[in-house]
């Protein structure tokens, strides 16, 4: 089991629209709005590695995120 921590930044005034598409996105366990120099942060659980890049990459895709930032822990 891998788990992802992807720190999102948004295009402004998309918030909502940006968190309803990082919501339904196969793999994402938690979503938090935060404030500062990113506007969320996403929490995945995923099988492998390449699973996570994956879901990320579809994560950059959206035309509502602008930057990305991720983080991967594995359970020992």
């Amino acid at each position: 089991m891998v788990i992802g921590v992807t720190m999102v930044k948004v295009v402004p005034g998309q918030e909502k629209s940006a968190y309803n598409e990082l919501k339904s996105i196969k793999g994402t366990k938690d979503i938090y709005h935060i404030f500062g120099e990113y506007d969320f942060v996403v929490i995945s659980e995923v099988e492998g590695l390449s699973t996570l890049n994956n879901l990320v990459d579809t994560v950059r895709e959206s035309e509502n995120v602008t930057s990305t930032q991720t983080v991967v822990g594995a359970e020992l």
